[in-house]
């Protein structure tokens, strides 16, 4: 029994250091290329929701319906994340919208 637990040993450490060296999402991804369309109090929440799906997260901003997306990669070494969050008028159309990204690909969206 002693003999296998010395064999296991590496095996362990092996698959540990694999569990550490990956990494974690969180959220859905979207289409991010989609967000120079946007045009506000133009673009209306069906259109939205053609472009990127059903929100990851609602809610409410200065009284305003608020659909939030996003897409989070943590890593050991670095963390990228890209998030869009629009804010809605009362007849359903874009009030403002906000696109951040760390990806270097989306700079100069």
């Amino acid at each position: 029994m002693r003999m296998l637990g010395k064999r296991l040993r590496p095996l362990m450490l092996f698959f540990c250091a694999l569990l550490l060296a990956g990494c974690v999402s969180a959220g859905k991804d979207f289409n991010h290329r989609m967000v120079r369309q946007i045009q506000l109090h133009q673009t209306t929440r069906a259109q939205i929701e053609q472009m990127f799906g059903p929100p990851w997260r609602t809610g409410i901003e200065d009284g305003k319906q608020t659909w939030s997306y996003g897409y989070y990669k943590y890593g050991v070494s670095d963390t990228l994340s890209r998030d869009l969050t629009v804010r809605f008028n009362p007849n359903g159309t874009v009030a403002s919208y906000t696109f951040n990204s760390s990806y270097p690909e989306d700079q100069g969206l």
